[in-house]
């Protein structure tokens, strides 16, 4: 584990255009050209996990790890191998040209045989991780607290039957909060992933309601207490691992925040993946979250459209893409969020470079798809028939219904002397499908749309 870990890529991964003929070289995101005069690394802000690429052998249910990883071998002092995982990390992020990380606590330091030793590993890390953030300039766009993995929660943290485990749960996030802050790490995510239940037979789901909005309102007032001003992040899953979990989805999510008045507290930070599991489009969770105002972050990938399954594979899909970025800009885009790249190689992906040539691909993807974006906003593409569907809440009686001036009385007899007597009019879905479809055909990602520097 000496000297480079990723030997067969020396340097930064250049950007070559669409007509470059070297695998490892970005072809469409290119990330100091202007699109609506900002920066495409700057719209995007795009992230590399721990977890999945660092951190996960290549396992599954069937089957042994088969990946590369040699810090993960358990024969290895556990310190000694978080220090050479971390630095493969860095060394990955830094060559593949991205400006932000992502992880857990448990992704980069081992639990020790107490709470004492955990916390103290941590903390080593955390110092390594700061050096190695100064020395390449990469900034941290998340932390969070591994509340799943350790069989203390196999029946939940927040929403654990016992209060011990609630309060574990508690320190731990507590000092990965703190850790996060120290790092200016510009979110800090909370991803309930067995806050749930796999049978209502034995649930309380009162009870556990209460439980996990006490739990969210104690990380919030921790936050205010030590000063972090990042943003406080929920990520919606509706299953997997348990049969059904509270935060189903962001609807979901904004519901229990305002039932509990945590709406100001928090964001959402949503995952393709996860938003397909739940049974909505990537475009319907975004869309959501940014009309209620708890639009956050985004956790880039995919699942496999023949199962149910939560596989977070790398983002191919322009046109899917396209509408949830179309939404994003169009609101004005990120704070303090990002894309996450939330993606796991197939198991059958062996080599090293296999990490860079997932990572490009899925950058490439997203990169076209803020282009087709911009392009259906310069065109209006969809807000002019959007405006035109909804011109009539403009005219006299949609105010007065929305005022308030309009009595239902009066409304009823209008209709009853034949003065209203409205007519279907056509959504116009498979014109707009050809129109969203016109756009991205226009859009090669580089040669032929021309993005200004002001809009």
């Amino acid at each position: 584990m000496d000297g480079d870990f990723f030997s067969e890529v020396s340097g930064s991964v250049p950007f070559g255009g669409l007509d470059a003929t070297d695998a490892l070289a970005f072809k469409v995101y290119d990330k100091d050209r202007l699109v609506l005069g900002k920066r495409m690394e700057d719209h995007l802000r795009i992230a590399v996990c721990l977890w999945h690429s660092f951190n996960w052998p290549g396992s599954d249910v069937f089957g042994a790890g088969t990946f590369d990883r040699p810090w993960l071998d358990p024969r290895l002092e556990p310190m000694i191998a978080a220090r050479a995982k971390l630095e493969a990390a860095f060394e990955f992020v830094a060559k593949l040209g991205v400006p932000f990380y992502c992880f857990h606590d448990r992704d980069i330091a081992p639990e020790g045989r107490t709470f004492a030793e955990t916390k103290a590993n941590l903390d080593a890390m955390i110092d390594q991780a700061e050096a190695h953030m100064a020395r390449t300039g990469i900034k941290l766009l998340w932390g969070t607290a591994n509340l799943f993995s350790h069989p203390r929660y196999a029946a939940g943290a927040a929403t654990n039957p016992d209060p011990e485990v609630f309060a574990y749960a508690a320190a731990q996030v507590k000092v990965m909060l703190e850790a996060t802050h120290r790092l200016h790490g510009e979110n800090y995510v909370l991803w309930g992933g067995r806050e749930g239940y796999e049978t209502l037979l034995n649930t309380d789901l009162a009870r556990e309601e209460q439980q996990l909005a006490r739990f969210l309102a104690m990380v919030a007032e921790h936050k205010h207490r030590i000063g972090f001003k990042g943003t406080l992040l929920i990520e919606p899953k509706p299953q997997e691992p348990t049969k059904h979990q509270y935060d189903y989805d962001a609807a979901t999510v904004h519901g229990f925040l305002a039932r509990h008045r945590l709406d100001g507290e928090y964001r959402v930070n949503l995952e393709a993946n996860h938003a397909t599991l739940a049974g909505h489009t990537f475009q319907h969770e975004v869309t959501y979250a940014i009309s209620h105002g708890t639009f956050g972050s985004i956790d880039a990938n995919r699942g496999d459209y023949q199962n149910g399954w939560d596989t977070d594979q790398f983002p191919n899909s322009v046109e899917e893409l396209s509408l949830a970025v179309y939404e994003i800009v169009r609101a004005g885009g990120f704070t303090t969020g990002g894309f996450n790249f939330d993606t796991k190689l197939r198991r059958q992906s062996l080599d090293r470079t296999d990490l860079f040539h997932a990572h490009i691909g899925g950058i490439d993807t997203l990169a076209r798809a803020l282009l087709v974006a911009v392009d259906m906003i310069e065109h209006r593409t969809l807000e002019a028939l959007r405006e035109k569907r909804y011109a009539g809440w403009s005219g006299e009686l949609g105010r007065s219904i929305l005022s308030g001036d309009a009595l239902f009385e009066v409304l009823a007899g209008r209709v009853a002397v034949g003065e209203i007597d409205p007519y279907p009019v056509s959504g116009r879905q498979e014109l707009l499908e050809n129109m969203v479809n016109q756009r991205i055909w226009a859009v090669d990602g580089v040669k032929r749309v021309e993005t200004g520097t002001g809009h």
